[in-house]
């Protein structure tokens, strides 16, 4: 290991230290304490506003509106929920022991924080994604050491300032650097990790955390994509004008984003001409000249668009197109491509969007080879057969979805956001994220009086037996 490296472990080593001993002196475990630092949090992104538009414009091309309703908004509102309900939600659960527990009939679960708190953020919503987790973690009582994205530079420039000006580094501060940085963070123990981006990152963190047990949250994008279907039955130009939006948000770069459709044949060529009004009606025929159109985060990634789309030129039905100087790349249809075909079987986090052709007669086909593959994040159905809808979603596994309508399902407040299998583990939001920030602990109120022998030796002869039906007995109720 080199000399800056050394410099920089000693530096996380010692940050590490510093905020083990601030959480072991107990501050956090005051609830109104915690609400305090919600508040403060709130307070230094409504008075950093502005900033942190314009680094979201900076780094993904956002306007102000887009950076606003996808990343400010939904972190307030967050963390508006914690400090509305934390009280509540912190407050321990009591429950009755049961006749195996008499004369002792109190038990209590306590709401305990980890500790010292890893959080690792992504790229594509570097504020909702960095804040809104942090939230869930103050609400819970740990302190916390952050990694925010080396993609996203301004964005991370103003987290951390805002950070450093809101908290002391004992409590909650920022490392930053590259996957070289990311993984000293990781030769750590810390007593949690969140880490939100690609399912490859995540099987490295799992290995790292496996070392020291430390308990892992993973919010992923999935392996296979995400999958829409559009029924023969569906509102057609409904379906077209909500897939395009959000084809087009954040130039799909969104782990809940529409990786590929599925559509009835029957209805193909209709569909496939809606789609292409949508996308001109919301974006104007050359969205890559857009100045409303957020771009691809690097040069890479605009390269990999663009060499993908050259891939499949003989399926480019709309788009195609980009400009490599502002980073921008048009949505592009691809039509029609097999359900087997390669690009459908990828992650895409991007413009690029493929279609499959089904005989709807043929769906449970379209169906098994969706639930043969690697668990998707959301899945999408448009259809007015609200039986069929509801059949799917109770059978097939995903994180969250919605009938007729996309994304939106992110937004609802008092239910979890979360993957499952190679779309990741655990599950936050509002309550759901102060669970993941803290673990269960169960203690039992014991009594002097009235304690019976029966748990005791002996365990045989006559004290035995009816020890025994006693506890038959028990078994009963």
């Amino acid at each position: 290991m080199d000399s800056l490296h050394i410099d920089i472990t000693d530096k996380i080593t010692t940050t590490i230290q510093q905020q083990r001993d601030f959480f072991a002196k107990g501050s956090t475990l005051s609830v109104k304490w915690r609400i305090q630092q919600l508040k403060a949090l709130k307070n230094a992104i409504i008075s950093h506003e502005k900033d942190l538009e314009q680094a979201l414009t900076t780094d993904l091309g956002r306007s102000n509106v887009e950076g606003y309703l996808c990343d400010i908004l939904p972190t307030i509102t967050e963390i508006n929920e914690n400090i509305r309900h934390l009280r509540k939600w912190s407050h321990p659960e009591w429950h009755y022991s049961g006749l195996m527990c008499f004369p002792s009939i109190s038990t209590r679960v306590y709401k305990m924080p980890y500790g010292v708190v890893l959080i690792m953020s992504p790229f594509n919503f570097p504020v909702l994604l960095t804040f809104g987790v942090l939230a869930a973690c103050i609400a819970g009582g740990n302190t916390a050491v952050i990694r925010p994205s080396g993609k996203s530079m301004a964005c991370t420039k103003i987290i951390c300032q805002i950070l450093a000006e809101t908290f002391p580094k004992e409590y909650i501060t920022t490392v930053t650097g590259g996957h070289d940085v990311g993984d000293l963070l990781l030769q750590q123990r810390f007593d949690k990790i969140f880490y939100t981006g690609s399912p490859a990152v995540a099987r490295h963190i799992l290995e790292m955390a496996s070392h020291n047990l430390t308990p892992v949250t993973l919010e992923l994008g999935g392996e296979t994509g995400n999958w829409c279907i559009v029924r023969r039955d569906a509102d057609l130009k409904d379906a077209a004008r909500k897939i395009a939006f959000l084809k087009s948000l954040n130039a799909g770069q969104i782990c809940i984003n529409i990786n590929q459709i599925a559509v009835a044949e029957d209805v193909a060529d209709q569909f496939l001409t809606l789609l292409k009004e949508a996308f001109n009606a919301q974006l104007g025929s050359t969205p890559e000249c857009n100045p409303e159109y957020p771009k691809l985060i690097t040069r890479e990634a605009w390269e990999k668009c663009a060499a993908l789309s050259q891939q499949y030129a003989d399926k480019v039905v709309y788009g195609g197109t980009g400009d490599a100087q502002s980073q921008r790349w048009a949505p592009t249809i691809l039509y029609p491509v097999p359900i087997d075909d390669p690009i459908v079987q990828q992650e895409l986090f991007s413009p690029l969007l493929p279609i499959v052709v089904y005989p709807d007669y043929e769906i449970d086909r379209v169906v098994d080879t969706i639930a043969s593959r690697e668990h998707p994040l959301a899945l999408y159905l448009f259809t007015r057969s609200k039986r069929w809808a509801h059949r799917m979603m109770s059978t097939l596994q995903f994180g969250g979805g919605c009938i007729n309508e996309v994304c939106v399902h992110l937004m609802v407040k008092g239910v979890p956001f979360n993957g499952t299998g190679h779309s990741g583990m655990g599950a936050y939001h509002g309550e759901w994220g102060f669970r993941e920030f803290t673990h269960p602990q169960t203690v039992l109120q014991g009594r002097q009086r009235f304690n019976l022998s029966l748990r005791e030796h002996p365990y045989t002869g006559k004290a035995g037996r009816w020890k025994l039906k006693i506890l038959h007995l028990i078994g009963r109720f």
